[in-house]
């Protein structure tokens, strides 16, 4: 993998940049739709490909072991060609489902013990085999086995959580060295910071980090609930401390002001459901704001869903007939918000990248912040 810097923004911590990998370019910042179990949920790949556009999508190493299995991943050459995906993909480690399995896991130092969502069988996690795991799933990039920390947590218990999680990542790297990849190509590793929403603990996670030498570094356990300033106050200390010259990854986040406001801070790469699951709830983020389609007030709004245009169901459909999808509970509803939602998270990327190259960032993100915190 290469990373290059393209341009600071000279009024924050903004970056435009570009990461190379065996299956192509990607323009930073970025946003990666999640496809969890192989599939961004209600998106065909053409649509996803032709319309949404993303440079890298990512998929979920825990759902991906319990189904298909990787047995079934090995024998189709990869995650890439079972789901007819020929650009780059995320994978991350499963730290954090098994951290959402609250009740049915058991965490040791070995790793962690837990009950699948399924059919409740128990299975079993260690650094060393969701290395193996993520080299038979095949992604380009993959990340460090982690534990992740609920919010609130105590100050003792985020302490010890972070040390198990740079044990994890030691053991992490060894056991990778031995394992070669599968199916023609690089794949990436990218270590996490924990710490929860402790500075000081933060500082020493990034340290760690930084110190493992690896080519991206990513930020977890951020967006489990904390208030957007204390994620922010966070961003901002590992920033300091994260290289410049490689990228950094902020998992799970987030609302689209939430992503501008960590581009600002010197994020690169971002993940989230909140564009698909919240599409299925009927709300549809745009520049001016967000939408609640479900209101009575859309029952006889006949403009486009979205004058901006930005893919092709913004102008197909009206206001109105969305609505009315939804109110019917018709399945093209939650398919046209969800790409609707996507279309708009890319755009916003990727303008944000212009205003940095442009030199404006600052001043443009201060405007669109204002605008998306409207409700419609």
């Amino acid at each position: 993998m290469k990373f290059d810097l393209l341009k600071k923004d000279p009024l924050s911590k903004a970056r435009a940049g570009s990461i190379t990998t065996d299956h192509g370019v990607i323009e930073t910042p970025i946003f990666m739709p999640v496809g969890t179990v192989a599939s961004v949920k209600g998106v065909h790949q053409r649509e996803l490909k032709e319309d949404i556009n993303p440079d890298i999508i990512l998929g979920n190493t825990y759902h991906l072991y319990l189904r298909p299995q990787t047995e079934i991943l090995e024998k189709a050459g990869g995650l890439h060609k079972f789901m007819n995906w020929d650009r780059n993909i995320l994978t991350d480690s499963g730290g954090y489902q098994v951290y959402s399995l609250s009740a049915n896991r058991k965490i040791k130092e070995e790793g962690v013990k837990f009950k699948s969502h399924i059919d409740g069988s128990y299975h079993f996690f260690t650094p060393e085999n969701v290395m193996e795991i993520q080299r038979t799933i095949g992604a380009d990039i993959i990340m460090a086995f982690d534990e992740c920390t609920p919010y609130p947590c105590d100050y003792r218990y985020a302490q010890r959580s972070m040390h198990m999680t740079h044990r994890w990542l030691d053991r992490c790297v060894n056991h990778l060295e031995k394992v070669p990849t599968k199916y023609g190509y690089d794949q990436t590793f990218f270590p996490i910071v924990q710490g929860s929403t402790y500075k000081d603990l933060r500082r020493q996670s990034a340290e760690y980090i930084a110190n493992s030498n690896q080519q991206g570094n990513a930020i977890g356990g951020l967006s489990v609930g904390e208030p957007a300033e204390e994620m922010y106050a966070m961003t901002e200390v590992v920033c300091e401390i994260l290289p410049e010259d490689k990228p950094r990854y902020l998992m799970g986040v987030g609302t689209p002001i939430n992503i501008l406001e960590n581009i600002a801070l010197g994020i690169d790469m971002f993940d989230c459901v909140m564009p698909t699951r919240n599409a299925r709830n009927g709300m549809l983020f745009t520049a001016n704001g967000t939408i609640n389609i479900k209101n009575k007030k859309w029952a006889d709004d006949f403009s486009p869903i979205d004058e901006m245009a930005i893919t092709y169901v913004d102008t197909e459909y009206t206001k109105a007939y969305l609505r009315h999808l939804f109110a019917a509970n018709e399945y093209l509803g939650k398919q046209i918000a969800t790409i609707h939602n996507l279309g708009f998270y890319m755009w916003l990327v990727r303008e944000a990248r212009k205003h940095i190259l442009a030199g404006d960032f600052r001043t443009w993100k201060e405007m669109m912040v204002k605008n998306m915190s409207q409700r419609l």
